[in-house]
């Protein structure tokens, strides 16, 4: 079953609810209010199954120009819209309100019912009717059906279902492989099973038990129940409007504008950046004129800043705008939008979303000239450019939240050469030539270091990321270590390649005297500041020499304040391997080797460490 949304639109007592239960037998008003005054005040919904297995889904808005508020949070989703216009009255001030929304939104396809035909005389009818065709010429509804209908007589309702089965055929299939989406247009509680919530799935999919997530808000709950066009199913896809029973959910916390979303994946937007189009029939729109903005569901308030004019845009103009949202809003780039004036609430234009949160440092000439790039370049492109901009590249949840793209098209993307694909954890996409200057920072680095301390190894990987990489992760540090050829990782160390240890005279003879005072002590070994404090050199560099002679494991340091020196713990080994398999006593160590407890306790705690003897008790066994 192929599910289509379609949307009414049109003027106040022009029929759309009427026409609506007319083609489906459902009555979408459904409110005690609705009933009593004989127009709608909010979202109606029914549904119709036409032949070939195609269910068109009505969203049935009000016409009164007080509620296109609630007319914009039920274009959701829309792939097609069905223009009604009474045969008695023609097209009038919300037939064109809803119309250019309709055009602003960028709905691509749709019909015109031209409904009330039984109440005037065929003359007047096709008069009406050359009025639409002008009235849509050179828009989305151009060459659109046309058909005269009657919601009482049933006249021409036939062909308006031929005509909408159509015009449904040429609506492409949605795509369910896509992040989940669901702009929530109706909250409302149901006896026996809590929180239930209803929107057009406008992209991806949803199964019972599975967790989603509020935004703005970030709450998870989980899906106990889910119905599409009233009927209980175990998973709803794009395209159909959607029920969710939610486990958990208060009502209070839900409310129409909020989405709910994949878990994890996207956080609100309180400034973007888009294309935007000024009504001919508006006014000229100052630059940071305060405006009511409707995105999804959700309606805000918030302030244009125009980002390619000096003051204003004029009335029939496109331009580049940066929306700053006084409420955040979860919009994603390719999101359409609707504006309206601050007051008179009157829309005034609309447009495309095309970077969220951008930087805000850059001038405005600047952010503009950047902008026209970002508009001109397929999803590829720009992801190019935010990947190029970011100091360490972007992680794979980074790059979705910001284009709303799956890991598949990000893969995709990035198998054209320009990026480095770094695999975490967390999995990353960085710009080939920031890739190639953060290893050459990082040679650069290492060299320095070897510069300031020639007696040292490397330098420490920690120390490395912090200097050169600050901020970074550790799976950066290590896909530049891989790809240069002039580095090499040792343990815990950095060095570059051709980095080899030269001591001069006087650092020999040093290293020398250090030795020889650990050798001729033994296992009784001097306390180290004692023997560097003799060696002839500063501390600083005697410490050094000190560490050479502790890597090189000439030396051995056996506790935290114990430094023996190799021999001394090979003969140590060499007395215990006659002894295999006895038990002995510290007591008795003490005996064996000559030395004081002092010494004993941490070499025998050096030995259990290095499995050359087993502590049990006050007993220890040579291994």
């Amino acid at each position: 079953m192929r599910n289509i949304i379609a949307g009414t639109a049109g003027h106040i007592d022009h029929g759309k609810t009427a026409l609506v239960r007319a083609l489906t037998g459902i009555d979408t008003d459904r409110l005690p209010e609705e009933k009593r005054r004989g127009i709608s005040i909010e979202l109606g919904f029914a549904h119709l199954e036409l032949p070939g297995g195609l269910c068109i889904g009505f969203v049935d808005v009000p016409g009164h120009e007080r509620f296109v508020r609630t007319m914009l949070a039920g274009s959701t989703g829309i792939d097609l819209v069905l223009l009604v216009v009474a045969a008695d009255e023609s097209i009038k001030p919300q037939t064109r309100e809803h119309f250019e929304i309709c055009r602003l939104l960028g709905i691509p396809r749709g019909l015109v019912a031209l409904t009330k035909a039984d109440l005037v005389e065929p003359e007047i009818l096709e008069l009406v009717r050359l009025e639409i065709e002008e009235f849509v010429a050179g828009s989305f509804l151009a060459g659109a059906p046309v058909v005269a209908v009657s919601a009482v007589s049933g006249q021409g309702l036939g062909e308006l279902k031929a005509a909408l089965a159509r015009v449904a055929a040429e609506v492409p299939v949605k795509d369910a492989s896509r992040h989940f989406r669901l702009p929530v247009d109706r909250v409302f509680s149901m006896r026996g099973f809590g929180t239930v919530v209803t929107g057009t799935l406008v992209s991806g999919r949803v199964r019972l038990e599975d967790e989603v997530e509020l935004q703005p808000g970030g709450r998870r709950f989980r899906v106990r129940g889910i119905q599409v066009y009233n009927q209980p199913v175990a998973e709803a896809v794009a395209g159909q409007r959607t029920a969710l029973n939610l486990a958990g959910a208060e009502i209070k916390e839900l409310a129409r504008g909020v989405s709910l979303v994949a878990p994890g994946l996207f956080s609100p937007a309180r400034v973007f950046d888009a294309e935007f189009e000024l009504l001919a029939s508006a006014r000229p729109l100052k630059d940071r004129a305060p405006v009511h903005l409707h995105a999804g569901t959700a309606g805000v308030i918030a302030e244009a800043r125009l980002l390619d004019r000096a003051t204003s845009l004029a009335p029939g103009e496109r331009g580049l705008v940066r929306f700053h949202l006084r409420e955040p809003a979860l919009v994603l780039p390719g999101d359409r939008f609707i504006v309206r004036m601050f007051s008179p609430v009157v829309t005034i234009g609309g447009g495309a979303v095309i970077e969220i949160d951008p930087p805000e440092r850059l001038r405005r000439a600047e952010a503009a000239e950047r902008l026209r790039r970002l508009a001109a370049s397929e999803p590829g492109g720009r992801l190019a450019l935010w990947v190029k901009e970011a100091p360490y590249g972007l992680t794979l949840p980074e790059l979705i939240a910001r284009t709303g793209l799956t890991p598949a098209e990000i893969d995709a993307a990035g198998r054209s050469g320009a990026f480095v694909r770094i695999e975490g954890p967390p999995a990353r996409m960085i710009d080939r030539a920031v890739f190639d200057r953060l290893r050459e920072r990082i040679e650069a680095t290492v060299e320095r270091f070897h510069q300031e301390q020639p007696l040292a190894a490397g330098m420490p990987r920690e120390a490395l990321r912090a200097e050169a990489l600050p901020a970074s992760e550790p799976s950066l540090l290590e896909a530049l270590l891989e790809a240069s050829a002039r580095l090499v990782a040792e343990g815990d160390t950095v060095r570059l390649a051709e980095h080899r240890l030269v001591l001069n005279q006087e650092d020999e003879e040093a290293l020398a005297r250090i030795e020889s005072a650990f050798e001729r002590a033994a296992l009784a070994a001097p306390r180290a500041e004692e023997v560097l404090a003799g060696s002839g050199v500063e501390a600083g560099r005697a410490r050094k020499l000190l560490e050479i002679l502790l890597r090189q494991g000439r030396l051995v340091r056996v506790g935290n304040e114990l430094i023996v020196h190799a021999c001394a713990l090979e003969a140590l080994r060499q007395l215990l391997a006659g002894r295999r398999g006895e038990r002995f006593t510290v007591s008795q160590f003490k005996d064996w080797t000559g030395i004081s407890r002092k010494y004993a306790v941490p070499l025998l705690e050096y030995l259990d460490r290095a499995r050359l003897t087993r502590r049990e008790g006050d007993w220890r066994v040579v291994l």
